[in-house]
């Protein structure tokens, strides 16, 4: 029984290491990737309604020098009308469909923006959504000295439940340990 007792807190104090150490350590990585780049050098969508595709074509008509990425979202060919009826050059526009939730919004692109040297993305999604959204990409991004400057797509919807939020910063807390999201769990469990 002790060595059962024994294990827990073991495991108790790695969590509890683990979130303490990346409470400092992710701080430090976004303020030094906001001195890196200042200023945004590409703009973030996290798709789930056409406002938010239209959106980004406008916000992308004054910004013409930012690359954009769509995660998941509406129908492609839909997203590729809204941009091209913009005047937004497809060379322009990434549209990734990896992502199946919020999480794997941020998951699915870090990567890419690591490899394409970005240190510094605009973050576009609604304002009912942002609270959960600049969480995760706090852990996430943050933590590949990826920083966000967030801009809210006006919404008509309330804000989402804090138990959301939490239950998102735990998966995204989880990624930043194994490298998984958790998100194949749902699947199981249907």
């Amino acid at each position: 029984m002790n060595i059962f007792i024994f294990k827990y807190r073991f495991i108790l104090l790695f969590l509890i290491s683990l979130i303490t150490f990346s409470s400092m350590i992710i701080p430090l990585r976004l303020a030094i990737a906001h001195y890196q780049a200042p200023y945004p050098q590409a703009i973030l969508t996290l798709g789930g309604s056409p406002d938010r595709e239209i959106f980004t074509a406008q916000f992308a008509q004054i910004n013409p020098s930012l690359d954009i990425w769509v995660s998941t979202g509406i129908p492609i060919e839909q997203a590729q009308q809204i941009f091209q009826t913009a005047g937004i050059s497809k060379q322009r526009v990434n549209l990734d469909r990896r992502a199946v939730d919020t999480v794997t919004n941020f998951t699915t692109l870090v990567e890419d923006f690591k490899q394409e040297n970005i240190k510094h993305v605009y973050l576009i999604t609604s304002s009912f959504h942002m609270s959960r959204a600049k969480a995760i990409a706090t852990i996430v991004l943050g933590s590949q000295g990826i920083t966000f400057t967030p801009i809210p797509v006006p919404s008509q919807e309330k804000f989402e439940p804090k138990i959301e939020i939490v239950r998102d910063s735990c998966r995204s807390f989880f990624w930043l340990v194994t490298g998984r999201t958790g998100a194949s769990l749902k699947k199981n469990l249907s």
